[in-house]
């Protein structure tokens, strides 16, 4: 199957309804594009599929066929930390409209200002998943969660972009069943790369190693080629953090071999919900200070508010009685 996203030019009219206005970017399956929708001109960002590298030619009409397919089952979530699929337009090479949203990667972001601190990687982390507990509600997966596919939006949302394309278990089935497993492998959960399946735990995995690299500045297996990197992995237990401080705990148990021994969602997000509301002293004497997060803080129910609230009131409580 020949490429054709070679052809596609500024100020073409896709399906009759969307021009394009600029490239935003692109990756191993496909380019981004800002286009203007004629029927309300409001901005889209609009994406023209491509096969991955490697791909047999022969593979592209089933692989296409799941884009498709997997890319309609995402256009029925609504969630503010997940960037809404607004049309799917079938073709040789399909495209994919989604939401507009002013914004710069966690990549880009990392990469032009260096790490994060462990108070606002919490904060993103709690953001992330918040989107991913409406994905699984929604029976969904992400499968391809890495820094690049994490917007952080002018407004201070971090969202998930760019899932991979299979986010269903049947179509996940179907092209593991025709020898197509895909992900960014630094990011990739071992039972992805050992057995080829995808679980709501891969998606966790997944999770701590973005996350890692938002504080850390690298990815928690640091090799010097791509083969060293998955063996790491599939064998080996995450590089020791070093500007981690109070997130540590929770990388470690995001990142554990067996899906069944990771930390739950709703346990990371406890444990990231107790760093972002209360003080917690780092390495070398350094303290990230409570502030109220910009984010929604979904996975901050009820139990562990009140569970962190108490912790301040006790606190509170026994610094005066030592006063």
């Amino acid at each position: 199957m020949t490429s054709h996203a070679s052809l596609v030019r500024t100020g073409q009219l896709v399906a009759d309804r969307y021009w394009l206005v600029k490239p935003l970017g692109g990756g191993g399956l496909g380019r981004v594009w800002l286009a203007r929708d004629r029927t309300d001109d409001r901005p889209v960002a609009i994406k023209r599929c491509a096969l991955p590298e490697g791909l047999a030619p022969e593979a592209g009409g089933l692989f296409f066929a799941w884009t498709v397919h997997e890319a309609r089952e995402l256009a029925r979530l609504r969630h503010p930390n997940v960037v809404r699929v607004l049309d799917v337009i079938p073709d040789d090479e399909p495209w994919i409209v989604m939401e507009y949203v002013p914004s710069r990667s966690l990549q880009d972001v990392i990469d032009e200002s260096g790490p994060l601190s462990p108070l606002r990687v919490a904060e993103i982390g709690l953001a992330m998943l918040d989107g991913l507990n409406a994905v699984r509600r929604a029976g969904l997966l992400h499968l391809d969660i890495k820094p690049g596919n994490v917007l952080i939006a002018d407004d201070g949302r971090a969202m998930l972009t760019d899932f991979g394309p299979a986010v269903t278990t049947v179509g996940l089935r179907a092209l593991a069943a025709a020898g197509i497993v895909l992900g960014s492998p630094k990011y990739l959960a071992p039972e992805r790369l050992i057995d080829g399946i995808g679980l709501p735990e891969s998606d966790l995995w997944s999770v701590g190693a973005t996350l890692y690299y938002a504080v850390e500045g690298r990815p928690p297996f640091a090799r010097p080629t791509i083969d060293a990197t998955l063996l790491a992995i599939a064998g080996e237990r995450p590089d020791p953090p070093r500007r981690a401080g109070p997130l540590t705990g929770v990388l470690a148990g995001l990142l554990r071999h067996r899906p069944a021994d990771r930390l739950t969602a709703g346990a990371a997000g406890a444990a990231l919900s107790e760093i972002v509301l209360e003080p917690v002293d780092g390495p070398a004497g350094l303290a990230w200070r409570r502030r109220p997060s910009r984010e929604r803080v979904g996975f901050a129910v009820l139990a562990a508010v009140v569970t962190a609230l108490l912790a301040v009131v006790t606190v509170l409580a026994q610094r005066s009685g030592g006063a």
